[in-house]
């Protein structure tokens, strides 16, 4: 069943009803790859119908290369040994959406299926929250994003070398309402495509940092909320461009501004009586057992899954005291320096807050890593270790475990990871990591700024 705005779409012959109704003219389809980046193709009509009703294929290089398509060496899933052959690919109707950035356009997004299924990082979430619902557990969850907004375009910021570049506005101004009425033009328009875009969102300010903003996406139910987030980082990168500015989700684009963050709201549900399993009254914050746990879980396995959520080079570069990102593997109440925040909401919005996560995450992936941990502490009853009080950046070090501090370790700490290959299968854990392994080969080959300001007159 579809659970959007289009939940009377099942099937080929009620979406070809929405389709004439709605006066659809251009239809788009595709999938998200290892790095969270939408991959599709536009098809006619009837190509669309085949397609869901029977799938389709898609070149297998789409999970066998990188964020500037170079093919990745040492992975089995896709390469020159599988001839880069079509893996088939299976639309889901639930995603069904106008795109509001395009006249009578629909898009429809799917996932990798058969051998394929499990490299995909949607399917993958699917599998975790299958294991949710196997345990008696619905997962409500929502995103929340920081994004940079530059006076740019795609050819100025190459042809500056991604230096100097212009932001939209100056000067450090946190909830600023001048430059939200200011700029009311933009905001607006971005609310209400988002709305049209079935990604609504429930809250939009200025952040700290010249022409930085904040979306907090409205929580919804199970895949739907890392479908929302990824949809939304896209096509916010659409609207930005398409107003004559340019947005980017890097963890960390500058020395002298805090990181943007991507942080995952989440609580999990009772399929039988609906009610929050996170809550309990009688506890001073609000916390049940089953939270405690789930807690306990996120923050014990969060070293070794850290490389699915820290997924650059560059997500290293925010986990640094003092720029509002954790540093160690830790927890607290309403805490925003500890790696998991516990948010005391009542019976219906008692949830905890995955911090971790950077906003150039993949979000299917933080939001597998965040739920298969917590589901693991649930199910090995793990007790919650101490909590951080006050400054995590001083205090955190002899209650919370270190993490790994580059993506190297981290990806070696995953494929190590007995609880990583139980949760997600050998394929993925050995697929993923080799990734990541040639994103920091291609790192440690590159020259950059900082070598030849250090050593090119002095050493």
């Amino acid at each position: 069943m579809t659970t959007g705005q289009n939940a009377d779409v099942t099937d080929v012959a009620t979406l070809e009803q929405w389709i004439d109704r709605e006066g659809i003219r251009f239809f788009k389809i595709g999938v998200f790859d290892i790095d969270g980046v939408l991959r599709g193709k536009y098809v006619d009509r009837a190509k669309l119908s085949s397609a869901v009703d029977h799938g389709f294929g898609f070149c297998d290089v789409v999970l066998g290369w990188d964020v500037h398509d170079t093919l990745y060496e040492g992975v089995e899933v896709s390469g020159w040994h599988t001839g880069y052959r079509d893996a088939p690919v299976r639309l889901d109707l639930s995603t069904l959406r106008r795109i509001p950035f395009e006249e009578d356009t629909l898009l429809l997004i799917g996932g990798f299926a058969g051998d394929y299924a499990p490299a995909c990082p949607r399917t993958l979430l699917a599998t975790v929250l299958e294991r949710a619902a196997s345990m008696g557990f619905a997962v409500d969850a929502a995103f929340e994003y920081e994004f940079f907004l530059f006076d740019e375009t795609p050819q100025s910021v190459r042809d500056k070398g991604y230096r100097d570049l212009t932001p939209v506005t100056p000067g450090m101004f946190g909830y600023s309402v001048l430059r939200s009425s200011v700029h009311a033009d933009f905001y607006h328009d971005l609310l209400e495509s988002m709305e049209a875009f079935d990604c609504e969102i429930e809250g939009l300010h200025t952040e700290t940092g010249p022409g930085v903003l904040e979306a907090a996406i409205r929580y919804v139910r199970g895949v739907d909320a890392a479908d929302r987030a990824a949809l939304f980082k896209t096509f916010c990168k659409v609207f930005a461009q398409q107003a004559g500015l340019m947005a980017t989700f890097m963890a960390k684009w500058s020395n002298d501004y805090p990181g943007q963050s991507g942080h995952l709201h989440l609580s999990l549900a009772s399929v039988g009586s609906g009610r929050n399993a996170f809550h309990d009254a009688s506890d001073p914050d609000g916390m049940s057992e089953t939270m405690k746990q789930f807690v306990a879980g996120q923050v014990q396995y969060l070293p070794e899954l850290l490389s699915m959520v820290c997924s650059t080079i560059n997500s290293y570069r925010r986990l640094v005291p003092g720029m509002w990102a954790p540093t160690a593997a830790s927890w607290g109440v309403e805490n925003r320096t500890t790696a998991i925040r516990v948010i005391p909401g009542g019976p219906k919005a008692q949830r905890c807050e995955y911090r971790i996560a950077p906003a150039d995450a993949n979000p299917y992936l933080v939001q597998a890593a965040a739920l298969a941990s917590g589901l693991r502490g649930i199910e090995e009853g793990l007790a919650l270790p101490d909590r951080v009080e006050g400054n995590a950046y001083e205090d955190a070090g002899a209650l919370a475990g270190p993490l790994p501090t580059t993506l190297r370790d981290a990806s070696a700490a995953l494929r190590a990871s007995s609880m990583a290959r139980d949760a997600f299968g050998s394929t993925f854990v050995d697929h993923y990591v080799a990734t990541r392994e040639w994103e920091d080969r291609e790192f440690r080959k590159a020259v950059s700024d900082w070598d030849l300001a250090r050593y090119f007159e002095i050493i």
